[in-house]
C-alpha cells in the first residue's frame, strides 16, 4: 500500500513510489524498464530502511498521526473472525468514538474496546477525532462488566490524541470517569491486553490502558500529554512540538526500556500504513500468543500481578554517589 503524499521527510519516497507506478503501468514494457523497475524498488526498500530506522521523536509523532494508518476498526476486519459491535453507556449516550463489541480471535472469544478516528472528515467528525467523551468511557467499563461476567479476555487498542476536553465533557464528568475506568481495569477479574496502534495521547489513552499486557506499535507514541500541550505549558507555543517530543521519551523504544510497555510489535517496513495485511497478521499473532499465555494464570494471580506491575512504573532505585 502506497503512504500516498502528506509527511515531509516523505518525499522522496513517495517520489520513488511515482516513478515506479508510472513506468508499471506502461502496456509493452521492454527489458530495459523491467530492469529499472527492479533497481528503483531496491532503492526504495533502501531508503525507507534508513528513513524508518532513524526517525526522530516529532517524526514518529506524525508517523502515527498518518492518514492511512489501520484503526481499531480496520484491525476488527483483518485479524478477526467476527465482529459484533455494541453500543451506548445506559446513561447518556453512544460516543463513536469508542468502538466496543463481542469479537472472536482464532479459538478465544474476547471483548474489543477500542479508540476509532473514522477515515473521511463526515467520520471523523462523528468520532470527534478520536477524542471520547466521558459516555465512551462509561461505555467501556459496561463493556468490563460484561467480559468480567462471561470471563471473556478484553483488549483494549489506544489511538487518541487525549479525551475530549471540551466544556460538556466535564461538567457530565470526563476526570472522574477516567480515573474510574482505571480502577475498575485494576480489579477486573479476566486477562485484559492493551495495544497502542496510534496515538496514546493522555488520559484519554490511559482511560482504557491499564491491562496484565501493555504493547505498542513500533511508531507509535504514549504519553500523559500529547506534544503540542506539553509545548503550550513549558513554552507557550504549539511551535515547539518538535521539542516537546524529544523531552518527553514516549517512543517504543523508550518506554520498553523504562519498563512502561511489555512488547514493542514491530511494523512493516515504511510503518503500518503501508501495509494493513502484514500489520494486523502481526498483530493477531501476537494477541494469540499472549492471550494463551494469560489463560493458563488464575484471576488472583492477574489481578496481583497487574496491581504490582503499574506500581513498579516510575520508581527507579540509583546508587549513591561516593563522598
Amino acid at each position: 500500500m502506497s503512504a500516498g503524499p502528506g509527511l515531509e521527510f516523505e518525499y522522496e519516497i513517495a517520489d520513488l513510489e511515482s516513478k515506479i507506478a508510472s513506468l508499471e503501468r506502461q502496456t509493452n514494457r521492454t527489458d530495459e524498464i523491467e530492469k529499472e523497475i527492479r533497481d528503483l524498488r531496491r532503492k526504495l526498500v533502501d531508503l525507507l530502511r534508513d528513513v524508518y530506522g532513524s526517525l526522530d521523536s516529532w517524526q514518529t509523532v506524525q508517523v502515527a498521526r498518518h492518514k492511512n494508518r489501520p484503526y481499531t476498526r480496520d484491525y476488527l476486519n483483518l485479524a478477526f473472525d467476527e465482529f459484533v459491535e455494541l453500543h451506548g453507556d445506559k446513561h447518556f449516550g453512544d460516543d463513536r468514538a469508542m468502538l466496543s463489541g463481542f469479537a472472536k480471535l482464532d479459538r478465544f472469544k474476547v471483548l474489543v474496546l477500542g479508540h476509532q478516528k473514522g477515515r473521511t472528515f463526515k467520520e471523523r467528525a462523528a468520532c470527534h477525532f478520536g477524542c471520547a467523551h466521558p459516555e465512551g468511557y462509561r461505555k467501556a467499563m459496561v463493556k468490563m462488566r460484561l467480559a468480567e461476567k462471561y470471563r471473556m479476555p478484553l483488549i483494549c487498542f489506544i489511538d487518541t490524541p487525549g479525551a475530549y476536553p471540551g466544556i460538556g465533557a466535564e461538567e457530565r464528568g470526563q476526570a472522574q470517569v477516567i480515573a474510574e475506568s482505571m480502577f475498575m481495569m485494576s480489579r477486573l477479574k479476566t486477562p485484559v491486553i492493551c495495544v497502542v496502534i496510534g496515538e496514546g495521547g493522555s488520559g484519554g489513552a490511559l482511560g482504557i490502558g491499564v491491562g496484565d499486557r501493555i504493547a505498542m506499535l513500533q511508531h507509535s507514541y504514549y504519553s500523559v500529554i500529547s506534544p503540542e500541550g506539553c509545548a503550550g505549558i513549558l513554552w507557550k507555543s504549539h511551535e515547539h512540538a518538535p521539542k516537546a517530543a524529544a523531552a518527553l521519551r514516549f517512543t517504543s523504544d523508550n518506554l520498553k526500556r523504562l519498563g512502561v510497555v511489555d512488547d514493542v510489535l514491530e511494523e512493516p517496513l515504511g510503518g503500518a500504513h503501508r501495509d494493513h495485511h502484514q500489520m494486523a497478521s502481526r498483530l493477531k499473532s501476537y494477541l494469540s500468543r499472549t492471550l494463551s499465555d494469560l489463560e493458563s494464570m488464575s484471576t488472583e494471580e492477574l489481578v496481583n500481578q497487574r496491581y504490582e506491575k503499574f506500581r513498579r512504573i516510575g520508581v527507579f532505585l540509583e546508587e549513591a554517589e561516593s563522598a
